[in-house]
């Protein structure tokens, strides 16, 4: 079960003028369930997209970024689940491309105007008869009301959907925006099997949106990780289309986009932090926090070290307060120059370690209290700079192993 992840109201989902989305069940990987999404963009609207690192990027990325490079006015996405066409080489681009071929004929666009998503399982062909099957399905059932059921539509071994919406007010101008993610195991997103979009109605230029994708990224899905594997297929993708009116946000030091840069990234941020909550298998939310570090690099790579160290993560499953481990973690994320007599660390409220060892005021009564909660905070003081980092992520419990063991079948 997820870790107090909150069901969503459907009502409580905004929905964004010039974005309307239609959903199917396409029978990609088993009947029965909403696996193929159809989002269509008024003209005019403007798109921007970070992605995964992994060299052995999926076929749709590299359509993405081909499509999104040519500077095309984007107008439709598609998302499949059940396959994630990665792995596929020229035959996986060229169902990737016939894929948006034919959304292309069926919204009247071009293809180069379509960015296609994939997520599910690797090195499979993706089942382009199905997709193309249901697309007409997806394409009739266009609505700006249907956020909710594009959450469900792209899970896979999610337990539950992820969305969320804001709504800010702007010089003025009432801006919503409304975002939709999925994941819960691979995680590790380092971008730009998660997958996240969010739509709003801001008018904001394209240099802008570019910017905010990019930051928005970097303290949310850039923040999380699960078990550590990088997905071929991560995406995150933010639109805007305009339809709010108001002048246009187009400078960056301007408080206008300051406050538009703050109320994306806090979307953003619970849209990531739902997905550690859904981890696979998990029972406990982990908030890593390293405080004065020299960078924002050097701070995460604490943050990173403690957050994917699967001893640290049985641990904390066990509710055991075997908290070497982290002091252990913290030594081997490569600071050379790091004096391990100057760092603090904190479990919630308890002062575990201090003066390069044991604090003297720590006891294990009350180290195994904070370990038995569903949420905890590990925070580690550096003492050797102004930067502070977080990261979020969850144990590792029997059933991750079990979950993956039986993936494919």
């Amino acid at each position: 079960m997820p870790v107090n992840l909150s069901a969503i109201d459907e009502n409580s989902l905004y929905a964004v003028n010039g974005a309307r989305l239609g959903f199917t069940e396409a029978a990609i990987k088993k009947p029965g369930k909403k696996d193929l999404l159809v989002i269509a963009l008024d003209e005019g609207s403007k798109v921007a997209g970070v992605f995964t690192r992994n060299r052995f990027c999926a076929a749709p990325v590299l359509l993405c970024k081909e499509h999104l490079n040519k500077g095309s006015a984007i107008r439709a996405l598609v998302v499949n689940t059940g396959n994630a066409n990665a792995g596929t080489g020229d035959e996986g681009l060229a169902r990737a491309s016939k894929t948006c071929a034919e959304v292309a004929r069926l919204l009247n666009i071009t293809p180069e105007q379509v960015l296609p998503f994939s997520t599910g399982v690797i090195m499979e062909p993706l089942p382009i008869d199905r997709v193309v099957g249901g697309l007409p399905a997806c394409v009739a059932g266009l609505a700006e009301n249907n956020w909710f059921h594009a959450a469900q539509a792209i899970m896979t071994t999610d337990t539950a959907p992820k969305a969320a919406s804001r709504q800010v007010t702007i010089n003025g101008t009432v801006v919503t925006m409304t975002g939709v993610a999925k994941g819960a195991g691979m995680i590790h997103p380092n971008m730009a099997t998660m997958l996240g979009f969010i739509a709003t109605d801001v008018v904001v230029s394209q240099s802008l949106l570019e910017s905010l994708v990019k930051h928005a990224a970097d303290k949310s899905f850039n923040r999380i990780t699960v078990d550590g594997d990088t997905s071929t297929n991560d995406s995150f993708i933010l639109i805007a289309t305009g339809k709010a009116g108001g002048k246009e946000i187009s400078d960056t030091s301007g408080a206008d986009f300051l406050q538009l840069r703050e109320a994306i990234t806090a979307l953003s941020i619970e849209l990531a932090q739902a997905i550690v909550r859904d981890g696979e298998g998990a029972t406990k939310f982990m908030t890593i926090t390293v405080a004065g570090g020299k960078s924002e690099a050097e701070s995460a790579r604490v943050a990173f070290a403690i957050a994917h160290s699967p001893l640290v993560k049985t641990a904390f499953f066990a509710s055991d307060p075997n908290l070497g481990r982290i002091l252990a973690a913290i030594g081997y994320a490569g600071i050379d120059d790091l004096d391990v007599s100057k760092i603090n660390l904190y479990l919630d409220d308890v002062l575990v370690a201090e003066n390069g060892g044991r604090a003297v005021s720590y006891r294990e009564e009350d180290g195994k209290r904070v370990m038995k909660q569903a949420e905890i905070t590990v925070r580690v003081e550096l003492n050797r700079g102004p930067v502070t980092e977080t990261v979020w992520t969850c144990d590792v419990s029997y059933d991750y192993v079990k979950i993956n063991a039986d993936y494919r079948s």
